[in-house]
């Protein structure tokens, strides 16, 4: 979404996301992003992603109930985007889940043709997690150094264009009965204990990246994908999971004997995305170093 350009001296500009970014408390408070929370729903019950729900409370209850998720109303985009307007915000960057797994980026580039008085530039991550949690942090260190905001939009793009996310699950499951299963297959491959690793295509859908037998085999695999791609440069990796703390933390433990890795994050992913994928995720994003712009 390209707004047209306004005029304004000293621009004063804010970066919007979504609770699907996963960063962590700290970093949000430090940079001070604006996070839009997802909903999970429940028959008689609605919670905010990350606000009033962990994701251990939802994995701890899908014995009994598996709750359904729903993006951020019209009305809270409005409000954020108001309370944004009221305190001065001339430039606003959102950046949001994939469009391909949630409608968010969609409503949010609506709510903001609204809000004619402020330059909102709304991207579409085509990623989830650290996928775009990676890309927001870089927005909110460039903002740091420039109040360029074309220059913090360039820093967004040029890192989600260059971070890789990679996940094994424990079971497919849940991605089926929540519609994101994407261009991912493996009905019979499940019976066969064939683990898909999964990554995001070009469209933010989810894709196969590669199959192998077993568990364990899936998680060496991880590390495996891990190693190879930071031979060369440096990156900024996170290790997440969902409901898989142990394995995480062996995978996490193992990618410090890496040399290329400038920073290494743990991090458990929302709650919203734990609905869809089910205990038992083990992931890395894998995102570049940058050299900061002038």
């Amino acid at each position: 979404m390209q707004p047209s350009t306004m005029l304004t001296s000293v621009p004063k500009i804010a970066i919007v996301t979504d609770s699907t970014s996963d960063l962590d408390p700290e970093m949000i408070r430090e940079f001070e992003i604006e996070v839009l929370p997802l909903h999970i729903v429940y028959p008689d019950r609605e919670y905010l992603d990350r606000v009033n729900i962990s994701p251990n409370e939802v994995y701890d209850n899908m014995v009994n109930e598996v709750p359904t998720t729903s993006l951020p109303s019209p009305a809270e985009i409005a409000n954020l985007f108001g309370q944004l307007r009221d305190r001065h915000v001339t430039h606003i960057l959102a950046m949001h889940i994939s469009s391909g797994l949630s409608g968010t980026y969609e409503t949010v580039c609506q709510v903001a043709q609204e809000f004619k008085e402020m330059v909102i530039n709304v991207l579409d991550s085509k990623s989830l997690s650290m996928g775009l949690g990676f890309p927001v942090r870089e927005a909110a260190r460039q903002l740091r150094r420039s109040t360029d905001f074309q220059s913090v939009i360039k820093a967004a793009k040029d890192v989600s264009e260059r971070t890789r996310i990679y996940f094994v699950l424990s079971t497919l499951d849940y991605l089926k009965r929540g519609g994101r299963i994407g261009y991912v297959s493996g009905t019979l491959g499940e019976l066969l204990n064939i683990k898909p690793i999964i990554t995001v295509n070009s469209e933010g859908k989810y894709i196969t990246f590669a199959k192998v037998r077993g568990r364990d085999q899936s998680l060496n695999k991880l590390f495996d994908i891990l190693k190879e791609s930071t031979q060369e440069d440096h990156y900024n990796v996170a290790i997440v999971h969902g409901g898989a703390e142990q394995e995480a933390r062996n995978l996490w433990q193992k990618a410090h004997q890496l040399p290329n890795i400038d920073e290494l994050l743990f991090n458990q992913i929302s709650p919203v995305m734990g609905v869809h994928t089910g205990p038992g995720l083990v992931g890395i994003i894998i995102s570049p170093v940058l050299v900061p712009q002038a």
